[in-house]
């Protein structure tokens, strides 16, 4: 299993980190200090009708669209895989991806494929 990885993005001029422990993913905002896990995102009925169709005409959604995220986050086999799925979702709605770092040791700028 790999050690827990901290990464960092960028929107506008708000840094936003993400700790990767396991199962477990963390949102932190560097300006406000406040944590939240995956389930405390807030959730557009747009983005998550585009991902799950299905839920259209279903009253808890983003229920179930929070327990299909953790799934498959779940599904994802190590650390490495789960921050490039985070990347690669952030990066679509205009993040700029920093660094992130693995185990505590010195951060690394992120390339094209970690």
């Amino acid at each position: 299993m790999d050690k827990v990885i901290l990464s960092a993005f960028r929107l506008g001029g708000d840094v936003f980190e993400c700790v990767i422990d396991g199962n477990n993913l963390l949102f932190r905002d560097t300006s406000t200090q406040m944590i939240t896990p995956v389930s405390g995102l807030r959730f557009s009925k747009a983005g998550v009708l585009k991902e799950f169709p299905d839920l259209k005409d279903d009253v808890e959604w983003k229920i179930k669209a929070l327990e299909r995220l953790k799934e498959h986050i779940k599904e994802l086999n190590s650390e490495k895989e789960k921050l490039e799925y985070v990347k690669n979702e952030l990066v679509k709605f205009g993040y700029e991806p920093l660094f992130f770092q693995r185990g505590g040791f010195r951060p690394q700028k992120f390339r094209r494929k970690i």
